[in-house]
């Protein structure tokens, strides 16, 4: 069957390559903004892509707040003209000099980091004393991942925080990544019950600490439910994976309308060692590893086939349908994982008009770019 990722010029490009389409981007941005009601309610992850050329689409849709994990990351947001950086992490070690260097490179960008204790708080004091800086409580609702517990001692850390120098408190972020339920009523009902708990702390905070008006909340999976929560002042919205999706949450997510993958991975049939084997040239250093087997990736234009196997340079798949796949053969395929994907990458491809006409660096798959 025909799929719109098709390039007329596929037998000119090297596979594996990873191929972006900016028709299919900027309307998953535009889609993100309607669902939020407001771009001034979204603070996107820029994990997914690592490219500036995205974040500079985002930004001409009006998303001025942004949100990254790792200072390369921070770095090719500032460096795209964002204004507001959020650094979900936390600063530790030589992290506080990179951090104090990027502030001083980018002054026309406002950047924060999270606080979850002592030895963050300390971190982002360090780099507060270069340039003033501010800082995110980041409260563990049930990830148990970072984060401090709501209770007696995360209120004393926000009062510290805004006691510290250089630094001023904006808020509160509570990424509850285990709120991903297939069904999207027990979903929203998760949702509810744990901003209902984060809404509670902050009022308390705002009455007995210090100011305390923004919360950021969630990922991809459960930005539909934040999304509808209009009436809630001071909420922001963190969807990552969204503005290039993929078939892990295309599969899992379908209430998730109107976003389309916009990233697929231009493959080719290198070898046919049994009648029903076909071999592509896809392997572990190509796409991610991460989902289980069989949804690492899903091959467009491929009928009634098994993925069996996945190597550092090759994907097995078994079909009956293998005497129609020559070698040589260009196949497409969207990634079931595409965050981890675009980082096994160093450009994209950029495809328009059904040809490829450029392409686009990931640069902060990069641990370090001048920061």
């Amino acid at each position: 069957m025909p799929h719109p990722y098709r390039l007329a010029d596929e037998a000119t490009i090297p596979s594996p390559a990873l191929v972006f389409y900016p028709e299919f981007i900027r309307r998953n941005v535009a889609r993100v903004v309607e669902m939020a009601g407001d771009p001034a309610r979204l603070r996107p992850h820029v994990k997914t892509h690592k490219s500036r050329e995205i974040v500079r689409l985002q930004l001409a849709a009006g998303v001025t707040k942004h949100k990254c994990a790792t200072i390369a990351e921070a770095e090719v947001l500032a460096s795209a003209g964002a204004p507001d950086v959020l650094l979900a992490y936390p600063v530790l070690g030589p992290t506080a000099d990179r951090l104090a260097k990027l502030a001083a490179l980018f002054p026309g960008t406002q950047f924060s980091a999270l606080v979850d204790g002592t030895e963050s708080l300390a971190g982002l004091s360090s780099a507060a004393r270069a340039h003033p800086l501010g800082a995110f409580l980041d409260l563990n609702v049930g990830m148990d991942r970072t984060g401090v517990i709501i209770g007696n001692a995360a209120a004393d850390l926000y009062a510290r925080t805004a006691a510290t120098p250089n630094l001023t408190p904006r808020g509160l972020h509570a990424y509850d990544g285990q709120n991903h339920q297939g069904l999207p009523a027990d979903r929203a009902a998760a949702v509810e019950a744990t901003l209902r708990t984060v809404l509670a702390f902050r009022d308390r905070l705002h009455r007995e600490v210090a100011p305390c008006e923004v919360v950021v909340c969630g990922g991809t999976p459960n930005f539909p439910m934040y999304a509808a929560l209009t009436a809630v002042p001071g909420l922001e919205c963190s969807p990552g994976t969204y503005v290039l999706h993929d078939h892990g949450y295309g599969s899992r997510y379908p209430d998730f309308t109107g976003i389309t993958p916009a990233a697929v991975l231009l493959t080719r049939v290198i070898a046919k060692p049994t009648p029903t084997r076909v071999t592509l040239d896809l392997g572990h250093k190509a796409v991610a590893a991460d989902p289980l087997l069989a949804n690492r990736v899903r091959l467009l234009g491929v009928p009634d086939h098994t993925v069996v196997g996945h190597s550092e340079e090759h994907l097995m798949i078994e079909t009956a349908h293998a005497a129609a796949f020559d070698i040589g053969r260009v196949v497409y395929a969207l990634p079931g994982h595409v965050c981890p994907t675009c980082a096994l990458h160093r450009e994209a491809l950029i495809a328009e008009g059904g040809r490829v006409v450029g392409a686009w660096a990931i640069a902060a798959r990069d641990r370090l770019l001048t920061a």
